[in-house]
C-alpha cells in the first residue's frame, strides 16, 4: 500500500460567526488548505467532510457549493468529537487502498452555548440527577476526582493545566483566547464541577480546519515533497467491554487502546514523540491523558505539569496551541485543527511557539460515546 502525506493543511481563526452557515466556514478552511499546496477542487478526487451539528444536512455536498461541484464521491461523518479526525481518517485510508490520489478532509462545527450531554435520551427514565450527571463537566470532573484518589493528583495540578495551555495560546494567532490567566484566576474561578473551574473548560466555538492529502506518487509527481507530512500512524478505536460500572463512562481505556495500536503502526514508542496535541476538553482529562498516551506513569501526571515536562520547552510539549482550553473546541473541526497544529510544527512554521527540532508528532481525540483517534505523523 502506498504512503500518505499530507500536503496542504490550514485552519481558520476560531470564534463566532453567528451571520455565516456551516457550508461556509468549512469552504473557507478548504480554500485555504487547497492554497497552502497550490491545488484547486480540480484536483480533488474525494472529500470527507466532519460535522456533528448538522450531520444529516448532507454538509460536504452544500461545501462544494460555495468552491465548486465536480461530481466527486462526498462522505459525511459524525463521531462525537472524534468526528474531524474520523473524516481524516477516511481519507487517509481512501489513499492508503488505492482508490484515490489526491483527497480533501474538512471538519467543521458552530457550537451553541453552555453545557454538553445530559438530557432524558431517546426514552424511559432520564438518569440526568438521578444517577449523577451526563453533562461533561460532570463525567470529566468525575474522572478527575478518581485519578487523584488513586494517583494522588491535586486540585492546584489540574489548574495548572490551564495556566500551562492559556499561556501557550498568547503565541498562537488562530485561537479563540490568547490570554494569560494566573494560578490564583484560574482556582477562583467559577466552580463548574470540581475540580474544574470555568476557566479549565474548553471554549465553545465556531470554527473549521481543512487537510489535502496526496499519495506518494502523486506528491511527488506534483513537486509537493518538500513541505508534506507522513501520515506514520491513523488508528480509530472504540471502547473494549470490560467488567465495570458503567453508570458513568470509561475515558481512558479507549485511548489507552488507539495509542497502543499507533505506537505499533508506527513503530515507535511514547518517547520518540516530539510534541502531543491531545484532547484537554477539561483540565483534568489532560493530566489522564499523559499516562493514557503512555508518555508517564499515571502517578506521575501531575508531576509532569509541575516540573514543566508539558510546556513549551519542556521534554515532551502538549497543546502548544493553547489546546481546547484556549484555542476552542468546535466539535467537528478539532481532530483536523489538531492535525494543523502538528503539522505546521514538523514543517518548522509554528513562530514563537515552534518546538525546536520536532520531527514526530502526536493528535488525539476522544468522544464519549466511545471513539478515540490518534494519528502520528513524521515530518517528510
Amino acid at each position: 500500500m502506498t504512503d500518505a502525506y499530507i500536503v496542504g493543511v490550514d485552519m481558520i481563526k476560531f470564534g463566532r460567526f453567528p451571520d455565516r452557515t456551516v457550508p461556509q466556514i468549512g469552504a473557507q478552511a478548504a480554500l485555504m488548505a487547497l492554497d497552502d499546496c497550490g491545488l484547486t477542487v480540480q484536483d480533488i478526487q474525494a472529500l470527507y467532510c466532519g460535522n456533528l451539528g448538522q450531520a444529516s444536512g448532507m454538509v460536504g455536498q452544500r461545501l462544494l457549493q460555495e468552491i465548486g461541484q465536480t461530481g466527486i464521491p462526498v462522505v459525511n461523518v459524525a463521531n462525537a468529537c472524534a468526528t474531524g479526525a474520523t473524516a481524516f481518517r477516511e481519507a487517509w485510508a481512501s489513499i492508503k487502498a488505492g482508490l484515490h490520489d489526491v483527497v480533501l478532509a474538512v471538519g467543521v462545527e458552530q457550537m451553541g452555548k453552555g453545557l454538553l450531554g445530559g438530557g432524558a435520551g431517546a426514552g424511559g427514565i432520564a438518569k440526568e440527577g438521578l444517577l449523577g450527571s451526563g453533562t461533561m463537566p460532570a463525567i470529566f470532573a468525575e474522572a478527575g476526582m478518581e485519578h487523584a484518589r488513586n494517583n494522588g493528583t491535586t486540585f492546584e495540578q489540574f489548574a495548572k493545566v490551564s495556566v500551562k495551555n492559556h499561556q501557550h495560546s498568547t503565541l498562537n494567532p488562530k485561537a479563540m483566547y490568547q490570554i494569560e490567566t494566573p494560578l490564583e484566576e484560574v482556582m477562583n474561578a467559577e466552580m463548574i464541577s470540581y475540580p474544574n473551574t470555568k476557566l479549565m473548560c474548553s471554549v465553545n466555538v465556531d470554527g473549521s480546519a481543512a487537510a489535502v492529502l496526496c499519495s506518494e506518487k502523486k506528491a511527488r509527481e506534483l513537486g509537493l515533497m518538500k513541505r508534506a507530512i507522513k501520515v506514520r500512524a491513523s488508528v480509530l478505536a472504540s471502547d473494549p467491554w470490560q467488567a465495570r460500572d458503567l453508570v458513568m463512562p470509561d475515558v481512558n481505556s479507549c485511548t489507552r487502546k488507539a495509542a497502543k495500536e499507533a505506537y505499533e503502526m508506527a513503530g515507535i514508542g511514547p518517547e520518540d514523540v516530539d510534541l502531543i496535541e491531545l484532547h484537554d476538553c477539561f483540565a483534568t482529562a489532560e493530566i489522564l491523558h499523559y499516562g493514557n498516551l503512555g508518555i508517564c506513569k499515571d502517578e506521575d501526571a501531575g508531576r509532569m505539569v509541575d516540573e514543566g515536562h508539558v510546556a513549551l520547552g519542556g521534554r515532551i510539549p502538549v497543546n502548544v496551541s493553547g489546546g481546547l482550553l484556549s484555542k476552542g473546541h468546535p466539535l467537528g473541526a478539532t481532530g483536523i485543527a489538531n492535525i494543523y497544529e502538528v503539522s505546521t510544527h514538523l514543517r518548522g512554521e509554528a513562530g514563537g511557539r515552534q518546538v525546536k527540532g520536532a520531527k514526530l508528532g502526536m493528535t488525539h481525540v476522544i468522544g464519549l460515546g466511545s471513539a478515540c483517534a490518534i494519528h502520528i505523523l513524521e515530518r517528510a
